[in-house]
């Protein structure tokens, strides 16, 4: 009898032991559950904060200017363009290292983050530091200054034609002179072309209030030599327009010139205000009675998918003399399947890609 007393004893006790332990596994495990809530929580307002002080510094960047401050970033993952950086999180203008789908490499470009953020930068002109009277080479691969926030660069026409391959984008160009006159041009299908058509522009339909000056449209009977339409790129060593002489080399500057255009032009586009936002005028001597029908040479061209490219151009006049870029210029490329409207602002000294407020593409003049 003690016996049997003794085994009921000790099996009551070990089941009394097993549901004290199931039970002290179920605490054990609904503490670590709540542990991880709070934990998954205060993980996540570390991540809105870090993204809140992300966004103050930019802001901080921007307001001081200070091109040195601007850190070289990049992501886990391959980006397509600034576009897949900003949805990925990204706050923080400056440099990354992208990748185009069909682009054998990563490069690096300048990602503008502000309006709207997204901004692929695909050249930029603001104090005439960087020399853009360059051969093919140069321009193919690309050229500058890749490390300042506003430092000059053509991030190469490989790159670009691999940006632009990826989708149908628009170009739209939104232009401010100084009086505070606002104007923009839109243009479907932007594209440059590969190695092979020497990077041929090609765009569609135009809609604005600056005038089609890329498609030579202001008056029909002078489009033929107007127009950059199918123009290939030229260069110094490398004369690809339609003029008995060589665009690039007058203007210094490679481009997708055509031919002459008449200084008439600017009267009749009504752009003439607006063409003193360009930034490099014609060496001194008078103003010249035609010019190549090429860039202006402050442009920055940016591009993104669902975002823009940027053009920047200006000039201002003291004591009746030309200086050098003060006024931004901006030109946006948003992808066709994300289209928005972004406000034209004035900035200084600064061009994105996304493409907002430059001028257009109209002749340069150089020094």
């Amino acid at each position: 009898m003690v016996k049997w007393f003794s085994v009921i004893l000790a099996a009551t006790l070990m089941m009394d032991w097993r549901s004290w332990a199931l039970e002290t596994c179920l605490q054990e495990q609904q503490r670590l559950k709540d542990q991880l809530r709070l934990l998954e929580a205060q993980v996540k307002q570390q991540r809105v904060r870090i993204e809140q002080l992300l966004q103050e510094k930019e802001l901080q960047l921007l307001e001081r200017g200070d091109e040195k401050s601007v850190p070289r970033l990049g992501g886990r993952r391959q980006y397509a363009d600034c576009s897949e950086v900003f949805n990925d999180g990204h706050r923080l203008s400056g440099f990354y290292r992208i990748k185009p789908l069909q682009s054998p490499e990563e490069f690096s470009a300048f990602c503008d983050m502000a309006d709207g953020g997204g901004w692929t930068v695909v050249q930029r002109r603001s104090d005439g530091s960087e020399n853009f009277d360059r051969n093919w080479d140069d321009y193919e691969k690309g050229f500058g200054n890749f490390v300042k926030k506003h430092g000059e660069y053509w991030l190469g026409n490989k790159n670009l034609h691999f940006l632009t391959a990826q989708r149908d984008y628009t170009l739209k160009i939104e232009l401010a002179d100084f009086e505070g006159e606002h104007r923009f041009a839109q243009y479907e299908s932007f594209r440059v072309g590969g190695e092979k058509s020497a990077y041929e522009l090609s765009f569609r339909e135009y809609s604005g209030t600056a005038g089609d000056s890329l498609a030579g449209s202001f008056h029909p009977e002078v489009q033929w030599w107007a127009s950059h339409l199918r123009m290939k790129f030229s260069t110094r060593d490398r004369d690809n327009d339609n003029y008995s002489g060589n665009c690039a080399k007058e203007d210094r500057a490679g481009w997708w010139y055509n031919s002459l255009v008449s200084r008439k032009r600017e009267e009749d586009s009504g752009n003439a205000g607006l063409r003193q936002s360009q930034v490099i005028p014609k060496p001194a001597g008078g103003p010249p009675s035609t010019s190549c029908s090429g860039p202006g040479e402050s442009t920055k061209v940016s591009l993104g998918k669902p975002q823009r490219s940027v053009l920047q151009r200006g000039l201002h006049r003291r004591n009746g003399q030309r200086h050098r870029l003060v006024h931004l210029a901006r030109v946006v490329v948003f992808s066709e399947v994300c289209r928005h409207e972004d406000q034209a602002q004035q900035l200084c000294g600064e061009c994105r890609l996304g493409v907002h407020r430059k001028r257009s593409f109209l002749p340069h003049h150089s020094r």
